[in-house]
């Protein structure tokens, strides 16, 4: 079941400053759903002189929700329509557990097969 989702949002065409906004504008989308949490993501030490112990990580997210088939589904949806709305060559990747998805802007049915199966094994038991 997942209970943390790492949310990566991937653009090859931009800097680091710009991944850091973008992580955001999905960040409030994200915080309009059910969800304990939206956090930028950390790892690693913090630059010497900072005042955080981690540091984060451009354009990653950390999404804390409640296990389930909704709460995972939910967080899939609104990252597929925030990219559906935005530039092309963007996608994001979501990871639970170690398991990764790539979503990108596309609609079609093979992608959506894939984030079915995707959710449906990391809902758990309430399937």
């Amino acid at each position: 079941m997942a209970g943390e989702v790492r949310v990566e949002v991937v653009d090859e065409s931009v800097d680091t400053e710009r991944l850091e906004v973008l992580a955001l504008l999905l960040r409030q989308e994200l915080l309009m759903l059910d969800v304990r949490s939206v956090e930028p993501y950390a790892e690693g030490e913090a630059p010497p002189g900072s005042k955080g112990g981690l540091a984060a990580v451009a354009g990653v997210l950390s999404v804390s929700l409640a296990p389930g088939l909704q709460a995972i589904g939910g967080v899939v949806g609104v990252i597929r329509e925030w990219l559906r709305r935005s530039s092309g060559g963007r996608s994001v990747k979501v990871t639970i557990d170690g398991d990764v998805i790539e979503l990108t802007g596309a609609s079609d049915e093979m992608q959506q097969q894939l984030i079915d199966t995707f959710v449906r094994r990391h809902a758990g038991a309430d399937v």
